[in-house]
């Protein structure tokens, strides 16, 4: 068996951020990145962006993200809720509730009726994906595989079902991905944490996570097994934000080299405090809104077509303000501790993962939406038609997938407002639909499907 290296190099990042910025170094790169054919950035070029301290260029370089994420997905933004199974975990992660050294935290494991019941909760807002989140614990594949069948089981009236289930799960070997696979999972969500190294085996005191490379290695294996869409991330505030964004733009090439696609996501999860953990209330590398606007913003200009996601860590007005700068998708209505969605009467403090800064109801985050002129997507055709992977990106970097993402959020909105919507949303939302239609001449293959969602018909996509 070959020995696993590290392909983060730190001397190789370092020395990306060791050259000052000019202005005349920012406004070629944002030249090069606002090309409707650009393919991304380098490292090096990524790294003149982060390292701006021109305010006026720092505008400059806020104003490009959002034209280059409707260029390749036009105005949608998909919408999921976690579904947390357990906080029980063999891991001691100094930063996480869930580390195994918190005595304060009340564990739980869901049964499959629990997780049953947790799921008709989330089908009766409305919601059609759904994040999977485990503790790293003792169970096997096929247990994973159970949970899954059985979130997919579940079925309400009027239309509610899980049309796609992607999973936060500790790093498997490719037999245990490859068992995976067959359950017809979406996406499968690993995040390094920290991507430096020595900060990593710190702050990683034990436990199987403690191991770096396996962890780093662990969207290849799952790729290698089949499962053609993985997603990425840095937890910010364990380490110098500049150097973790150049290792996730590291991570996100190296994927597109070896595996012939790169991360279809990459997630910006904030350290926020969590009971039993001191360290998440004093961050090492605190990061502020301000950086993390930057770090946001030149992600989307490094890797144009990946998904990028925000979660409730951060404030309803501060979401907003990160969705105009390239985000595509984001939570809502979240809970994120196990059986919290049943049982609103819990003190999610003594169970949950970290404290959640967005307490709105789906609908509340959606009606923000439509304010904002954002088209909210429940859609998940890509997956059943089988446009994942490399066919997936393919289609995104010749910005084909908009044609796509266009219609199906319209029609998996439409259903959502039929079924699900608060008056003010379903007012506010329909006006949008026909706004958004009407920009785009009102074509009829969108509205011939549109009637029949008016119709009654359920699940309508391209």
């Amino acid at each position: 068996m070959t020995e696993l290296k590290s392909f983060i190099d730190d001397e190789e990042i370092l020395k990306a951020l060791s050259k000052k910025s000019t202005k005349e170094d920012v406004k070629y790169v944002l030249r090069k990145a606002a090309d409707p054919e650009s393919t991304g950035l380098s490292l090096e070029e990524a790294a003149i962006l982060l390292n701006n301290t021109d305010p006026e260029m720092d505008e400059e370089i806020f104003s490009i993200p959002q034209r280059v994420k409707q260029h390749i997905y036009g105005r949608r933004m998909v919408l999921f809720a976690p579904l947390y199974v357990s906080n029980t975990c063999v891991n001691n992660c100094l930063y996480c509730g869930f580390r195994t050294d918190n005595k304060s935290l009340k564990r739980k494991f869901l049964t499959i009726p629990e997780i049953q019941r947790e799921v008709e909760i989330l089908e009766r807002m409305g919601h059609k994906r759904l994040l999977l989140v485990y503790g790293e614990a003792n169970y096997q594949p096929e247990d994973l595989v159970e949970d899954i069948e059985a979130v997919y089981a579940v079925k309400t009236l009027p239309s509610g079902e899980i049309r796609r289930v992607n999973v936060n799960i500790a790093p498997m070997d490719v037999d245990g991905f490859k068992v995976l696979q067959k359950a017809h999972i979406g996406t499968f969500q690993c995040f390094q944490e920290t991507y430096h190294r020595q900060t990593y085996e710190k702050v990683h005191v034990s436990g199987p996570k403690s191991n770096y490379l396996y962890r780093l290695y662990a969207p290849h294996r799952a790729m290698e097994a089949g499962i053609e869409d993985v997603g990425i991330g840095a937890l910010y505030g364990l380490y110098d934000y500049k150097f973790e964004t150049l290792a996730v733009l590291k991570h996100a090439q190296t994927l597109e080299k070896d595996m012939g696609v790169g991360p279809h996501t990459v997630s910006f999860p904030r350290l926020e405090p969590a009971l039993g953990s001191e360290m998440s209330y004093n961050p090492p590398y605190r990061v502020s809104d301000y950086e993390m606007k930057k770090i946001v913003a030149v992600t989307r200009l490094a890797i144009p077509y990946t998904g990028m996601i925000i979660s409730t860590r951060e404030r309803p007005e501060f979401r907003m303000e990160l969705i105009k700068l390239g985000i595509s998708q984001l939570s809502g209505g979240s809970k994120v501790s196990p059986g919290t969605y049943e049982d609103k009467n819990v003190n999610h403090e003594e169970k949950q993962q970290f404290m959640v800064a967005d307490e709105r109801t789906l609908d509340e985050v959606i009606y923000d939406l439509v304010q904002h002129e954002y088209l909210p997507s429940f859609c998940t055709g890509c997956y059943r038609h089988k446009r994942v992977g490399d066919m997936f990106m393919g289609l995104a970097k010749k910005t084909f997938i908009k044609d796509l993402c266009f219609p199906n959020a319209i029609l998996t909105f439409a259903e959502y407002l039929r079924d699900y919507a608060s008056p003010q949303t379903k007012e506010a939302g329909q006006k949008l639909i026909q706004k958004l239609l009407a920009e785009q001449g009102s074509p009829k293959r969108i509205t011939d499907q549109l009637d029949r969602v008016h119709q009654g018909v359920c699940d309508v996509f391209f």
